[in-house]
């Protein structure tokens, strides 16, 4: 028998680097995607319409501010 099997001891490891790296790797998910989204709808309509780069700008810049009104983190009510 492998001695480093009855070592193992089910739930007594601790999981605080687990749940860091799994926040991290989400938050990073979230306003990545948020930049990306912001960048691509900017674009579009700068260059595959002829409103222009103001229109352009005005709607990145509004979908950034709801971006981070809606993706920023709620506060723990604790229940």
């Amino acid at each position: 028998m492998d001695a480093s099997a009855s070592e193992y001891h089910h739930g007594d490891q601790d999981s605080s680097a687990h749940v860091a790296t799994y926040e991290a790797f989400m938050s990073l998910s979230k306003w990545g995607s948020l930049v990306i989204s912001v960048a691509i709808l900017m674009f579009s309509i700068w260059f595959c319409t002829d409103a222009g780069f103001a229109a352009g700008l005005i709607s990145g810049v509004v979908l950034l501010v709801l971006g981070i009104v809606f993706l920023r983190s709620k506060p723990d009510t604790g229940q």
